[in-house]
């Protein structure tokens, strides 16, 4: 049986956490959550983060191409089934020893808040100049790819609360059911989103080491590919009979067009649906050292960047015309997307802009205490 290299589980100093480091130095804000000192980085999960942005940035290129193609439509529905709620699994695992310890809340500011509130003003700038329309900036109401910095930010807060409840997982998709059939949540802070995604989030919390595990198994690996197979038999046949925007998870039922008690039977059906579509992925996921995981230390910014490129192409008329409609167009803007994502994962692109995504701000918070261990160490005589 094929098995991810051993690890500490939810130990201070767990590879991904709020507090730990990436493999530049910075802090990952989508890692995992301890505060001791930095331990060697886990390349499954790294391997995953990856893989699951290059997904992100990829269906976000087929969504000016899925008018032409059915097969195109069904790829882009495949993949907003289980990209986002395996990257959200993974945050949430990597969430699991958040307790508003001093160092954990500057990670949140840092790595969440800082960019959200730089990346909510920059891309709505971007829109109002390439689109004519009036500059609305409101902090309150993420647009675009912002929801999920909002998202980790309430769930991370929340995570201690989950922790203490008996049955978390339940009490997530009772709540996720609820907002699909709640119209008047709306869009403030995201909260549609926030808790129809939560049961993911509560359930990487709750997953540990052993569950990844077990996914690595040979016959979850075998059965993997045909999982993936169904779902996009199942995708193909949905075009023409589903809303795509119910993979969006950003609307309540009645928005759609269907009753609130149909938004809870769908809530509970895609919610199946994509944790076995995410299962099946995560277990394709490599556990040993590849050429693109230490990459995976650079998602929050192929997350947050590409976005501009993703909006541009459609600001730009980059989809317009025959070509790019044609097979040998898609596979083209397939290439160039999974590119676009692999750069924005590079070491330069995460040095030329950790100032903005991942500021140290020294000058704003109070000196860390140093803790218990650390002063008897500095306290201790020589040759103690």
């Amino acid at each position: 049986m094929s098995q991810v290299s051993p690890a500490p589980a939810a130990s201070p100093g767990t590879p991904g956490s709020p507090d730990t480091p990436t493999a530049s130095g910075a802090p990952n804000p989508l890692g995992a959550e301890g505060g001791g000192r930095p331990q060697e980085r886990d390349a499954f999960f790294d391997n995953a983060k990856f893989l699951a942005i290059v997904l992100v940035v990829v269906g976000h290129s087929w969504e000016g191409l899925r008018d032409g193609s059915r097969v195109v439509a069904a790829g882009y529905l495949l993949l907003y089934a289980f990209h986002m709620p395996a990257f959200t699994i993974v945050s949430g695992h990597f969430s699991r020893s958040f307790s508003f310890r001093p160092r954990q809340i500057r990670r949140l500011v840092t790595g969440v808040v800082v960019p959200y509130v730089v990346f909510e003003t920059a891309l709505n700038l971007f829109r109002a100049w390439n689109t004519g329309e009036e500059l609305r900036i409101t902090l309150l109401y993420p647009w675009y790819l912002t929801w999920f910095l909002m998202a980790l930010f309430i769930w991370r807060l929340t995570a201690p609360l989950w922790r203490a409840l008996r049955h978390p997982f339940t009490v997530s998709v009772v709540l996720a059911a609820f907002a699909t059939a709640s119209p008047d949540i709306g869009g403030d802070l995201a909260l549609q989103r926030v808790l129809q995604y939560l049961p993911f989030f509560v359930l990487g919390l709750r997953l540990e080491r052993r569950h990844f595990e077990a996914l690595r198994g040979r016959r979850m690996r075998l059965l993997a590919p045909a999982v993936l197979a169904l779902g996009a038999l199942a995708a193909y046949w949905a075009v023409p009979r589903m809303n795509p925007d119910w993979f969006y998870h950003r609307y309540a039922a009645q928005e759609l067009g269907a009753p609130g008690w149909v938004g809870v039977l769908m809530t509970l059906g895609m919610l199946g649906c994509s944790l076995l579509l995410s299962a099946a992925f995560l277990s394709l996921t490599p556990s040993r050292h590849t050429w693109f995981t230490a990459l995976g230390a650079g998602t929050l910014y192929a997350y947050l960047l590409h976005g501009f490129l993703a909006k541009g192409a459609h600001y730009w008329g980059w989809y317009e015309g025959g070509f790019v409609n044609s097979p040998a167009g898609f596979l083209l803007v397939t290439a160039a997307a999974a590119a676009v994502a692999v750069a924005l994962t590079t070491p330069p692109v995460v040095r030329a802009f950790r100032w903005v995504m991942e500021p140290r701000l020294e000058w704003f918070f109070a000196p860390e205490r140093p803790s218990q261990a650390e002063r008897e160490r500095r306290t201790a005589p020589p040759g103690a």
